[in-house]
């Protein structure tokens, strides 16, 4: 996608005004100014008499106090000195690559897509910036594309995103100072976007911290970068946010900053008033394409946990329990009896999986790792990846009501996991009987041995009222209840049962364990009164 040059006359700060009149705001400014000089040329004495200040000792005083008056605090001593340690990166992409690897689509995102956050969040520089460059070769043009990074030691190692240096064939950077380099990429870590490159031929460069601390809501944030290619350019604002999980992975964590960034200001740094990079611009919320006030980055603490592997050897290697999980809502909290909707439930654990193997079972809640309380699903996710393989680890569980803990050793997340679809057809054809109704739910189902493809255990769905329930919490055709209350079910009568169960021990609802292609997940669907 070229950028096509902007008339900056066809811009409304451009045009030229009308002499006249004013605009309400250039009026109400005016009006200040003459409403300050009337206060400047007349005042009263304490016998409330007119005195002309000009011919008084009042009007020395009055210019001593505006000379006393501070000008505003800027950045600029901040900007002086960490400016050189960010740099502008080139990257060079065969174009049959980017085609095959989908980069050169004029919306990239960090979502899948057809997703229903695709169309509002937008990637910015890398990909998303790729334009075509002279004609190659048999194989096609050379694509560009341009980011930012920033220097993090005096030999030439530095930080950008992955997205940026993602299947390029050729890095360059170019210094502060006008300097081009050409940069190796050390390392990239495609579930964090994070990537380390190192510069050939050259040393002592400017580089910067990253920071030890925490940023709070509110801290200033200067974004450095690389915007458009218009290098070395320097936006302000504001910690709007943090801990924002925008479906870009399992280990999202970023910081919300509000200081203007755009496309190639990614990789750059967000430094706070001490000089230090608090995070990695990475995203922007842009239903627009441009900066609306809205960018993402990854927290320094996570950079530098990445960046140490990625030195080190390359790869990042991230602790792994085997679990499926996913958040406690109220209404599953409700059912299973929980005070808060707090912790991680395991909706199904990987068989032979180090969980597995220290006996958690679907329907466990993890509630804390080392001592320390688990929020919610996404922090568990992030406190395991965090730890590396080998580790011991403790873990805090709520197991059909009574509190455990559980030691086991972490496993290494593998680079794919691949998700096993149930192939046992049975041979009893393809046809989905009716089923039976259970009104109150708002499903018709049949015994899963009944239904080709569904397996030996639970009952599938058939029907799925459009106005029920069940309807509203994601059930569909073809689903398969395993188990409801903590029970496994083989027909609708089981269900049925474990239902009025529930109603008589005056629950709000009750929990089902539903397989849905190769995944499972639970599901809290109200239990009707009456």
């Amino acid at each position: 996608m070229t950028d096509r040059p902007i008339d900056l006359s066809s811009l409304p700060s451009y045009r030229t005004p009308r002499h006249s009149l004013f605009s309400a705001r250039k009026f109400a400014l005016m009006a200040s100014v003459v409403a300050g000089l009337g206060v400047a040329v007349y005042g009263f004495s304490p016998s409330h008499r007119p005195v002309d200040i000009f011919s008084s000792v009042a009007q020395a005083q009055v210019n001593t106090e505006v000379r006393k008056v501070e000008r505003p605090v800027g950045f600029a001593d901040i900007v002086e000195r960490v400016k050189p340690s960010v740099i502008s990166v080139k990257v060079n992409i065969n174009e049959k690559i980017a085609k095959d690897d989908g980069a050169n689509k004029d919306d990239d995102s960090p979502f899948q897509p057809g997703s229903p956050m695709e169309r509002f969040f937008r990637r910015f520089g890398g990909p998303d910036g790729l334009t075509p460059g002279p004609r190659g070769g048999p194989r096609g043009r050379a694509v560009t594309g341009q980011g930012s990074g920033f220097f993090i030691s005096a030999d030439g190692y530095a930080v950008t995103n992955n997205h940026v240096v993602d299947s390029a064939d050729k890095v360059e950077v170019t210094t502060d100072d006008g300097k081009t380099y050409i940069a190796k990429v050390i390392g990239t870590d495609a579930r964090t976007d994070v990537a380390l490159i190192k510069v050939e031929g050259g040393s002592n460069f400017s580089f910067a911290k990253l920071s030890d601390g925490k940023p709070r809501i509110g801290d200033w944030v200067l974004a450095v970068g690389n915007p458009f290619g218009l290098g070395g350019t320097v936006t302000a604002g504001i910690v709007s946010a943090s801990g924002r999980d925008i479906g870009n992975g399992p280990y999202d964590d970023f910081i919300q900053i509000d200081a203007p960034v755009n496309k190639g200001n990614s990789g750059g740094p967000a430094f706070n008033t001490e000089g230090e990079v608090m995070g990695v611009n990475t995203a922007i919320y842009s239903p627009s394409g441009g900066s609306v006030g809205i960018a993402f980055s990854i927290p320094a603490s996570t950079v530098k946990n990445v960046i140490a592997q990625l030195r080190d050897k390359g790869t990042v290697s991230r602790g792994w329990i085997g679990v499926q999980i996913q958040p406690v809502t109220a209404d599953i909290a409700d059912s299973l009896g929980l005070k808060k909707a707090e912790g991680a439930l395991v909706a199904e654990p990987q068989p032979n999986g180090p969980a597995a193997k220290a006996g958690i079972e679907s329907g466990d809640v993890i509630t804390a790792v080392n001592g320390d309380t688990v929020k919610d699903a996404r922090e568990l996710a992030r406190t395991i990846g965090s730890l590396a393989p080998g580790n011991a680890v403790k873990l805090n569980v709520l197991h059909k009501g009574q509190d455990k803990v559980i030691n086991l050793t972490l496993g290494q997340l593998p680079n794919s996991l691949e998700a096993k679809a149930d192939t046992d057809n049975n041979d009893r054809g393809s046809a989905i009987p009716r089923g039976t109704d259970v009104p109150k739910l708002g499903l018709t189902l049949a015994p899963a041995n009944s239904v080709a493809g569904a397996g030996k255990d639970g009952v599938v769905v058939t029907e799925v009222d459009p106005k029920s329930a069940a309807a509203e919490r994601g059930f569909k055709e073809g689903d398969v209840i395993l188990e409801v209350a903590g029970k496994s079910v083989t027909n609708a009568g089981d269900v049925r049962e474990a239902i009025d169960a529930a109603r008589t021990d005056s629950k709000n609802s009750v929990l089902m364990r539903v397989k849905s292609g190769g995944s499972s997940r639970f599901v809290a669907v109200p239990v009707a009164k009456g």
